[in-house]
């Protein structure tokens, strides 16, 4: 099977690379970005200037390889992939919900960024709390994380040569 996305358009922000970078949204509050959509996709933004909120789906394109196994950001013992929001990942796909500030043409300009400048975007969908807000759930490791005040990426998730030629390395 084969999947191909085109992007959509492009998301800027003031992050140059991923280590700085706020590792969720609630974390970047009063940072701002824009998104450019691209004209052949502009079309698709109509009605969605009354809605404060929209998820961004994007290609983390400066995320290079995965490994099935992290230490996240907000803990000390490793975990699989699929229990984090680690970006070195199969298939390197991110996602933030982030305010909507305005509509300006094909520019969003939108406020608690947590993405690095340049991302590819491939998708945009509005958040309506009727669907994606859940008040009971549980969040497993998380509960107990030992390492909850790192906000901000460092260079874990980041290859260097060294990590680059080590495969078994926590990355």
């Amino acid at each position: 099977m084969t999947i191909v996305c085109s992007p959509i358009g492009i998301i800027y922000s003031p992050y140059g690379s991923p280590e700085g970078t706020p590792i969720q949204p609630v974390y970047s509050k009063g940072v701002q970005g824009r998104v450019e959509i691209f004209p052949d996709y502009r079309a698709g933004l109509a009605d969605l200037e009354g809605f404060s909120h929209i998820h961004l789906i994007y290609f983390m394109h400066r995320v290079e390889g995965f490994s099935l196994t992290c230490t996240p950001f907000l803990d000390t013992r490793t975990h699989g992939i699929f229990a984090t929001r680690a970006p070195r990942r199969p298939n390197p796909i991110g996602f933030s919900v982030v305010e909507l500030l305005g509509i300006d043409g094909g520019i969003l300009t939108i406020g608690g960024v947590d993405i690095v400048d340049g991302t590819p975007l491939l998708d945009i969908k509005p958040y309506v709390p009727d669907f994606d807000v859940r008040l009971q759930v549980k969040t497993g490791w998380y509960e107990h994380a030992e390492n909850r005040s790192q906000v901000i990426a460092d260079n874990r998730f980041v290859l260097t040569d060294k990590k680059k030629s080590d495969s078994d390395a926590d990355v």
